[in-house]
């Protein structure tokens, strides 16, 4: 199967086994914009390692950042190892861990009850519910569609996501508005948060909502989007309980170390732990 060339119809073949593999739709696009992008920079020639590690410079030199620029190496190494290419396969760029979050990026409690107030007074009935569900429960946007009405009733949802299946609680409150919402929708089985037409919302559509939803409620609008959300869940409940293994589980973690990462202290409580040294005469 080893070829220099690469085609567009061999991308179709890596996506085609990236679902095979489990991968989750978004995951499957994400890949194949990047190794599009990648197709055109190549403009016809043979790859080489030359050329993949020149790729990865040219990203770097366009102003990405780092954490973007090794998810885009991520998508290009898989597809080289499904060509059987692993010599032309490039090393990540080493990034050093985050001790604390960036201000224009954190999401805070007042934030996300502005953006509840805001989808209220428009009326905006599913995008609040939505931006409730993630924000209460710590799921995954495209994890929605489990959010059933038997869920509801039950007080708990069934998630099943690349092989493996945890159980969420929902709220109690949750689970009243939860149904409240599908009686007045006339949904009796099934996803509640839906498309008119019952079909799983678009993730596009999610964030263009949510970027208007943020105009309205005064909140920065590079803070709002659907796994800040996670993150806000993440943050709260280890505030509450200190437990980040029960954590993991709630997020469908399999490492903590990547439950860790939630847990970055904000750029102001960081410097408020500083201050409290007293090192400074």
């Amino acid at each position: 199967m080893e070829t220099r060339q690469l085609t567009s119809q061999q991308l179709e073949a890596y996506a085609r086994r990236l679902r095979l593999d489990e991968k989750s739709e978004a995951t499957v696009e994400k890949y194949l914009r990047d190794l599009r992008a990648f197709l055109c920079w190549l403009d016809g020639r043979a790859i080489s390692k030359e050329l993949t590690s020149g790729w990865k410079t040219h990203l770097t030199e366009l102003g990405y950042a780092p954490s973007s620029v090794n998810a885009m190496l991520s998508a290009l190494n898989g597809m080289l190892e499904f060509l059987q290419l692993r010599d032309c396969r490039v090393r990540f760029l080493k990034i050093q861990r985050r001790i604390f979050r960036d201000a224009d990026r954190e999401l805070t409690k007042d934030d996300y009850q502005r953006l509840l107030a805001a989808a209220r007074g428009q009326k905006w009935e599913r995008l609040h519910l939505l931006v409730e569900t993630i924000g209460s429960t710590g799921i995954r946007v495209s994890e929605s569609r489990y959010i059933t009405v038997e869920a509801a009733r039950q007080g708990k949802a069934e998630i099943s996501l690349k092989g493996k299946i945890r159980v969420i609680l929902l709220p109690e409150r949750l689970c009243r508005n939860l149904l409240r919402y599908a009686q007045k929708q006339k949904i009796a089985s099934g996803a509640i948060i839906r498309t008119g037409s019952g079909k799983e919302l678009d993730r596009r559509q999610i964030w263009a909502e949510l970027k208007q939803l943020s105009k309205y409620a005064g909140v920065e609008p590079g803070k709002v989007f659907p796994h800040n959300l996670r993150h806000l869940f993440a943050t709260v409940f280890y505030q509450a309980c200190h437990d980040i293994v029960k954590l993991a589980d709630l997020l469908g973690h399999s490492s903590i170390e990547t439950t860790r990462i939630y847990l970055v202290s904000s750029g102001a409580e960081h410097r408020r732990a500083i201050e409290r040294l007293g090192l400074i005469s």
